[in-house]
């Protein structure tokens, strides 16, 4: 399988993007976001999304050029609207502001309505807690989702994903979970690969357990299970209140057929931590609390535990330095939607 450095997927991410009619300044922002998820190990929301993004584009579900709007702007809150340009475009837009008015207020809440999809959620909560806030942010699908409620077999939920952040040090506690038994991208990287994947994420149109992601693209499709198991009520009540603040709240809605897809609802919030305790302080506390959870005995052929965030940065540490795999299938639909596009790879 070939394997890049993070620059040259950076560029080729870049280019296929530009081509497709992106401004420069903003397919550099998309390309970061997705060069950041596959460094993360999370390839789900990387490199992967290109032809769904591009087939966005051309049916006219995504804007590449439009611009993102704050339609409701007070101390500390704001809404935002997306106009379906690309949600890491209006999911920047909505951090920058976050921190503005957090900085300023203690707190802030963000909301983005007529967002196109945003990537991975855990980007935008690090960036937050690298400046010194802690951060909650969610997303839902307000269209037809591929999750089914707990006890249900029909699609109705999105996977509604939900990040939290706070400084740990020189890094980052990051949160990043779907509501849901798995993201679908997931399920997109084991059916490219020709994979099976794991028992307990899907069912299959007859709301049988599978473990062929094709199942869950047949037609009729299958249904991605809640979080949880044998207690996915307890993923699905998330994910219900979820659709509630990033998608009733927001403006974006749910239950809806009308918009484009690849929509996204989304919630931020944000707390400067310097106006809640002193800095120094809760600094403090977050290594303590850290040793005291490793320090925990580990089960029989455990080697570690590792809090919230240290997977991802343990694999961009080694994606970093070996490079970053992209699968046969995702290259080989990559090489062709550049030529067709017109992206030029020739020199990477």
């Amino acid at each position: 399988m070939p394997t890049f450095t993070a620059d040259k997927l950076h560029t080729i991410t870049f280019r296929i993007l530009s081509a497709a009619g992106l401004h420069d300044a903003d397919a550099d922002i998309v390309a970061g976001e997705l060069k950041k998820a596959n460094l993360a190990g999370h390839d789900s929301h990387g490199v992967i999304r290109l032809m769904q993004y591009v087939d966005y584009i051309e049916q006219g579900f995504a804007q590449p050029t439009a611009q993102v709007e704050v339609i409701t702007d007070r101390p500390a809150f704001a809404v935002i609207d997306g106009h379906f340009a690309f949600g890491q475009i209006a999911a920047q837009r909505a951090v920058q502001l976050g921190l503005e008015k957090a900085g300023e207020q203690g707190t802030a809440t963000i909301v983005i309505r007529n967002c196109n999809h945003v990537g991975r959620l855990g980007s935008y909560s690090q960036q937050a807690a690298q400046a010194g806030f802690a951060t909650m942010m969610a997303v839902d699908a307000p269209g037809p989702g591929g999750v089914a409620p707990f006890g249900g077999m029909d699609r109705r939920l999105g996977t509604n994903p939900i990040s939290m952040a706070v400084p740990w040090g020189k890094d980052q506690l990051v949160l990043d979970m779907t509501s849901s038994a798995t993201a679908e991208g997931k399920l997109r990287v084991a059916f490219q690969k020709g994979e099976s994947v794991p028992e307990g994420w899907i069912i299959n149109a007859t709301g049988q357990p599978t473990i062929d992601p094709a199942e869950f693209y047949a037609d009729p499709p299958g249904a991605i299970l809640p979080l949880g198991g044998p207690l996915g009520f307890k993923g699905f009540g998330l994910s219900v209140m979820i659709d509630m603040f990033a998608g009733i709240l927001s403006g974006s809605g749910v239950c809806r057929t009308d918009l484009p897809r690849g929509s996204n609802g989304v919630w931020m919030y944000f707390l400067d931590i310097s106006q809640f305790v002193p800095r120094e302080q809760f600094d403090a506390l977050v290594v303590k609390y850290v040793d005291w959870i490793k320090s925990s005995r580990t089960m029989p052929g455990v080697e570690a535990i590792l809090m919230p965030g240290e997977i991802e940065k343990n694999r961009q540490m080694q994606r970093e330095a070996e490079g970053i795999v992209v699968a046969e299938e995702t290259w080989r639909q990559l090489s062709e939607l550049a030529t067709r596009i017109g992206a030029d790879l020739s020199d990477v």
